[in-house]
């Protein structure tokens, strides 16, 4: 059966989240019925990460198993085509080796919160950030996220629901900038590692967020770490400002050579 990588683009705020449930709307689950339009069966698709209610994607991967022959021009324009009306989109589609997968080959995942400071209601941003209302000082902010970079006991940041056989994770990069945008100021928070807790990064930008306030000072941050001790966490930040930006292999599944 010929394997396919699916690169794929979703506004989370319908969805219950990426995995699969039962009477309830998923982005999984759109993917799944839109390819039994295209080959009458039941289809199960694996993807990199399975992000929660709320939560968008730029470029989530997974990967699908045909049996006709198909281009990956055909497939990525017939998925689109029965995804109509779920704000999902294929924006990339290759075949793939039988032994690649989604998942359990992924080597990092990238991940972008966005917040939004200003005092006058969001329009053309509602459900894609976060709106503070009051100036972040990027620089505090920066200081006390470079605490939480490398290999640590991410208890604290930690959902009480996470499924993780273990809380230590080795976080790669945490990298915070405002962007000025004709919106207002945004607060950007780039994080990577090679995977993550439940709420892992929720959790994250959410105390990050009290040390941009001035609630917390970068110390703060390193006491909550050192806590391991989910009620030492600031607040976990709503999902509409985060998306998962990027996932990276060993070989790029999208490549198309020189």
């Amino acid at each position: 059966m010929p394997r396919f990588a699916l690169k794929i683009e979703y506004n989370g705020a319908p969805f219950v989240g990426w995995q699969r449930q039962i009477d309830l709307p998923s982005v999984q689950g759109a993917i799944e019925a839109a390819l039994a339009k295209l080959e009458p069966r039941v289809h199960k698709i694996s993807a990199a990460g399975r992000t929660d209610a709320g939560v968008h994607a730029l470029a989530q991967v997974a990967h699908c198993d045909m049996i006709g022959d198909w281009t990956p021009f055909r497939l990525s324009e017939a998925l689109n085509y029965h995804l109509k009306p779920h704000p999902v989109a294929i924006v990339d589609c290759m075949p793939v080796s039988d032994g690649f997968h989604a998942r359990f080959a992924a080597t990092e995942r990238r991940y972008l919160y966005r917040i939004l400071a200003r005092r006058a209601p969001t329009t053309l941003q509602t459900g894609l950030v976060w709106q503070v209302k009051q100036d972040l000082d990027v620089t505090k902010m920066q200081a006390a996220a470079d605490i939480l970079l490398g290999k640590h006991d991410f208890t604290t940041f930690r959902s009480t629901i996470c499924q993780a056989d273990s809380p230590v994770k080795t976080l790669d990069r945490l990298d915070v900038s405002r962007v000025e945008t004709p919106s207002g100021p945004e607060f950007h928070f780039d994080v990577r590692a090679r995977s993550f807790l439940h709420n892992q990064v929720r959790s994250f930008v959410g105390s990050l967020e009290r040390v941009g306030t001035g609630s917390w000072q970068p110390k703060d941050m390193q006491d909550a770490l050192e806590a391991r001790d989910r009620a030492a966490c600031g607040p976990v930040c709503p999902p509409q400002g985060l998306y998962l930006a990027h996932v990276s292999y060993p070989e790029n599944p999208f490549s198309r050579g020189a």
